[in-house]
């Protein structure tokens, strides 16, 4: 633990010592406190008073700043107020990019990948965190952070601010309470947080789906122009099952897939440092290495990962994850086209089979034949077999895999 984050720790211990003289709740619980920045010995405290008369907030800032200055390393201390209004405030549309993380099962880890994900995006990136699973929203739990949420001058929610983090949920409004609802209820407490949120950030938004593909997933997919989906499973062959077809879904709906994260991949022993593996990953078509989709990261099953993220600062293999997130969805809905394949992506069908038919051969016995389609082009196999004057099964490899909502990648080699 970092000097920086040891003082930022004991600053909000005693901050949560303020109590709101009026509901008598902590400064945190009444939601006055809306970011706490620590440079050095110099502390920052955001605040939004507005909901409380003046002179309440007058002594709420006085207590605030009495309780930090008695904090050891403590130098100075400021307190800013900030006006919820939505002026120069983003919509949705507005983000430069939306990575949505989902998951076919629950209990693979999505949340806490999703929150640790926005968190190590937040160390160069303006990040918001929406917390779409409605019906079991965790993400205001793994921050420690609760509501109430406020509303701009507009009538607007406002995000809750964590090291400069917007974080919007379901959980914050309905702290504690029981989600039971139905469809049409989910569909329309979705759609009013999706369009009327005021978000201060609009660099990334990272969007905690619900398990499965249901009515939640789906509305996601139709009001929120989502640039690509990350996908967490386990290494158990059921979560794998599952989650080739939650792939295949979203790309039905145009939505490219990042990737996936095989998370609890494995466990590093306190006592001696041997790995060992949670679960016995199947062979055959539901095997990881089956998945038709790329492996972003392998998280280990690690205390780290149990804590409390920290936007902008996160443990090694979140850092790692980031990284490849983040280069995956500069790239999104592209593909990458390897030297020497035949691209027959737009062309009628003789042409395609006529490409084919050259490239195959000018080819020598042992050498790949790598195709670029718009469809999927497992049928080409029976025509290579012709070609080559040989049973399909004498291709080996013959891997098809769907790169991207449209476009797929056919790998082998001439027998």
């Amino acid at each position: 633990m970092t000097a920086q984050t040891t003082l930022t720790d004991r600053v909000e211990a005693q901050l949560r010592a303020v109590r709101d003289p009026q509901a008598d709740l902590s400064v945190f619980e009444a939601g006055f406190v809306q970011d706490i920045a620590v440079e050095a010995g110099d502390v920052t405290i955001e605040t939004d008073l507005t909901a409380v008369d003046g002179d309440t907030a007058d002594e709420i800032v006085e207590a605030t700043l009495r309780a930090v200055d008695d904090v050891d390393g403590v130098e100075s201390v400021h307190v800013e107020s900030t006006s919820p209004s939505s002026e120069g405030r983003s919509a949705v549309e507005a983000f430069d990019h939306v990575i949505a993380v989902a998951s076919a099962k629950g209990g693979v880890g999505k949340s806490t990948t999703a929150t640790h994900l926005a968190c190590g995006l937040a160390a160069d990136n303006d990040v918001a965190l929406f917390d779409a699973d409605i019906h079991g929203p965790n993400v205001p739990g793994l921050l420690d952070i609760s509501g109430p949420v406020h509303s701009s001058d507009e009538g607007d929610p406002l995000p809750v601010r964590t090291g400069g983090m917007d974080v919007m949920s379901v959980g914050l409004m309905e702290d504690g309470a029981p989600l039971a609802w139905r469809g049409a209820m989910a569909h329309d407490a979705l759609e009013d947080l999706f369009s009327n949120t005021a978000w201060r950030n609009d660099d990334v938004l990272v969007i905690d789906l619900p398990p499965g593909t249901g009515d939640v997933v789906l509305t996601t997919l139709q009001e929120v122009p989502v640039d690509g989906v990350v996908v967490v499973t386990t290494p158990f062959h059921a979560s794998v099952s599952d989650t080739s077809r939650t792939v295949e879904l979203f790309r039905d709906n145009d939505v490219p897939v990042l990737g996936t994260v095989v998370n609890m991949a494995e466990y590093v022993c306190d006592c001696c440092g041997e790995a060992n593996d949670l679960f016995a990953e199947a062979a055959g078509p539901s095997g990881i290495g089956d998945l038709d989709a790329r492996v972003l990261a392998r998280l280990p099953f690690t205390h780290d990962l149990q804590g409390t993220p920290t936007p902008g600062d996160v443990p090694g293999p979140i850092v790692d994850l980031t990284d490849a997130v983040a280069d995956a969805a500069e790239t999104a809905g592209e593909v990458d086209v390897p030297d020497g394949a035949i691209d027959i992506r737009g062309l009628p069908a003789q042409e395609r089979k006529d490409c084919v038919r050259e490239r195959f051969g000018e080819l020598s016995s042992g050498e790949a034949f790598v195709l670029v389609s718009d469809r999927d082009p497992t049928p080409v196999g029976p025509f290579l077999g012709q070609l080559a004057e040989a049973p399909r099964e004498a291709f080996d490899p013959f891997e098809v895999s769907r790169e991207t909502p449209d476009d797929w990648l056919l790998r082998t080699v001439k027998p």
